[in-house]
């Protein structure tokens, strides 16, 4: 893989599920499979491998709350709940290599500029 942090795995790793729910949704409306669902699924399981564990686990929890578990930072807000995010959140939020959760609605957050 590629030199990508953890946190860009995430997001993609996201991204994938999500297009695989949208192909589940159009199954049932169609009332046939859309072709490349088991590529999609091969690519997130591979991708998945890796993610640490902690990481997919903490993602696979917050998927029971939130469609997007993760979302953009934006002029020191997360745009999931709209909070603004504390002045500590700022500089090591973009640098780290680990990652960083709302402290008001609890998702994973990754810096946009």
């Amino acid at each position: 893989m590629m030199n990508k942090t953890q946190l860009e795995l995430l997001v993609v790793y996201q991204d994938l599920n999500l297009m695989l729910l949208e192909v589940e949704e159009e199954d049932k409306k169609m009332g046939f499979s859309v072709k490349g669902r088991e590529k999609l699924l091969k690519i997130r399981d591979e991708l998945e491998k890796n993610i640490k564990i902690d990481y997919i686990r903490i993602y696979h929890r917050l998927c029971k709350r939130y469609k997007r578990p993760i979302v953009p930072v934006q002029n020191e807000t997360c745009l999931g709940c709209f909070a603004r995010l504390p002045t500590s959140y700022l500089v090591p939020g973009r640098s780290e290599e680990g990652i960083f959760t709302c402290e008001h609605c609890g998702r994973i957050l990754y810096w946009i500029d």
